[in-house]
């Protein structure tokens, strides 16, 4: 059997910075507000006339990944593309993504898992070259949601949240068992679909129902989250996700070099930093700087950690995310 390993990554956010500050000139909150309850101080947006789509997004971060990677568009046997943004609601923008880097013929598959898209898509790679069905896989988490966002002092809970980017990685065959993707653990649980939903447009509510035309206070088209329920359950399964994958590898806590949750809150990657007794060098964080970037957040992250030095060969890695649906799960890599 082979195993797979990620020989390149790379990372794109848009210019657009959109601090606490100038979200309090629109709704009803403030820095302090905001910094209290989710640890973000500035998250980036992508504004109308940008030009960046969550395809031209994920195609840019790819890019970098494959330069990172020496290896060109041409090698790519299978696209991976984790969104809950995509840029239309048919075809998915994996595709778009291979017209865009013209990479030649081969599958495109996106994937609607939220939070938790791109641990899953590392998953599916894993396992597509661990049966030796794909040698070279890229895998991208991108997102473009500051278009669907209630901008109201209603729509506040979710407006101070989340930001736009994207973050790839291409995964490669490799014979070597020293380093690699050791394993990966997912799990959903569709009783909670509801806490954590973006409802319209759906096939029974297009989009051409205009908000503004017909119901103004029609709050479907917007995220909703039950806050109180995800954070009770994403501070359990983070936990809970995590020691699976260890035990599986029999690995303890103190053997992680770095751990990547998804950056969905500062609070709750904080807790879960506590509840395992990990060092601070031990946890990434960069919520504060860019919001919750859902699919791109670990991507993102990942790349970021890498760029700056603090994963280092040798060093077992912990991807670890919880999101929509309810679905979650870990990959634990040695690098």
């Amino acid at each position: 059997m082979y195993n797979s390993k990620i020989v390149g990554l790379g990372k794109f956010l848009p210019d657009n910075i959109v601090t606490n500050e100038d979200l309090a000139k629109k709704i009803e909150t403030s820095n302090e507000w905001i910094i209290e309850r989710t640890g973000i101080e500035e998250r980036r947006h992508i504004v109308k006339g940008d030009g960046n789509t969550t395809a031209s997004m994920g195609a840019k971060a790819a890019k970098i990944a494959l330069k990172n990677a020496n290896m060109s568009a041409n090698e790519i046997d299978l696209i991976l593309f984790a969104t809950l943004s995509p840029d239309y609601y048919m075809p998915g923008s994996g595709v778009f993504v291979q017209k865009i880097l013209n990479i030649p013929t081969c599958p495109a598959m996106d994937i609607r898992n939220a939070c938790s898209g791109f641990v899953y898509g590392m998953a599916t790679a894993d396992q597509f070259i661990k049966t030796g069905m794909y040698k070279n896989i890229l895998v991208i988490g991108s997102e473009t949601q500051s278009g669907a966002i209630d901008m109201t002092t209603r729509g506040r809970d979710i407006a101070v949240i989340f930001g736009d980017g994207a973050g790839a990685a291409v995964v490669t065959r490799s014979q070597s068992k020293d380093s690699g993707i050791l394993s990966s653990h997912l799990h959903s649980e569709g009783e909670h679909a509801d806490d954590l939903v973006m409802i319209a447009p759906n096939t029974n509510k297009w989009v051409t129902e205009i908000v503004s035309e017909n119901d103004p206070e029609d709050s479907s088209y917007y995220p909703y989250m039950n806050g109180k329920v995800v954070f009770k359950n994403a501070i359990s399964r983070f936990e809970e996700v995590i020691n699976t994958g260890l035990n599986h590898n029999n690995l303890k806590t103190e053997d992680i070099g770095l751990l990547i949750p998804h950056q969905a809150n500062l609070r709750i990657s904080q807790f879960i930093q506590r509840k395992l007794k990990l060092r601070n060098d031990q946890v990434y964080n960069n919520i504060m700087r860019y919001g919750n970037t859902t699919a791109a957040s670990i991507p993102i992250a990942l790349t970021e950690a890498w760029e700056e030095g603090k994963v280092k060969e040798g060093d077992i890695v912990v991807l670890a995310a919880f999101g929509a649906g309810f679905s979650w799960g870990s990959t634990i890599i040695k690098w």
